[in-house]
């Protein structure tokens, strides 16, 4: 295959990975990943395997902190169990019917609110601190992610341009 096509391929799924890390509508960083690796594999170049490794782990350690940060920021900002569902159920919701580019971190942060006044209607206090903290744990997994991403960016990009 001519490498040409092939760095094509790969800047263009490092690229959508790049919105996948915000979009949540794309595997970010598993395109990214899967970029990396048809550069790597698909190309004669002098890219070390090292990087390959290291990619790799940071897309499994992000992958599992995505899941963890949400809800110890919510925890730490007084967000119960509910919140937390409500979280998951609002970001599908989000997806789904709210049409604008962002709607399902409305949804996410919708759901929280609506999840913590389920379980204590009267403390409206405590839903928006939940809220505040889901909010605070999407953009530490959301810059994690963009920096892994556009790590994997560079290092594709500085070894077809150098």
């Amino acid at each position: 295959m001519d490498p040409t096509l092939i760095n094509i391929v790969s800047l263009a799924l490092l690229f959508i990975g790049l919105l996948g890390t915000f979009l949540p509508v794309l595997p970010g960083l598993l395109l990214s990943l899967c970029g990396l690796l048809i550069f790597k594999f698909g190309t004669e170049n002098d890219m070390p395997m090292i990087y390959v490794w290291i990619f790799v782990l940071l897309t499994i350690v992000s992958t599992v902190l995505n899941y963890v940060i949400p809800a110890k920021t919510n925890k730490k900002y007084g967000g119960t169990r509910y919140g937390s569902i409500g979280s998951f159920v609002g970001t599908i919701v989000g997806l789904i019917f709210i049409p604008i580019p962002f709607g399902f971190l409305i949804g996410m942060l919708l759901g929280v609110f609506l999840g913590e006044l389920l379980h204590d209607m009267s403390d409206t206090r405590k839903a928006l601190n939940s809220m505040k903290g889901a909010f605070v744990g999407f953009i530490y997994g959301t810059g994690f992610n963009l920096m892994v991403g556009l790590a994997m960016f560079l290092v594709v990009g500085y070894y077809i341009f150098f």
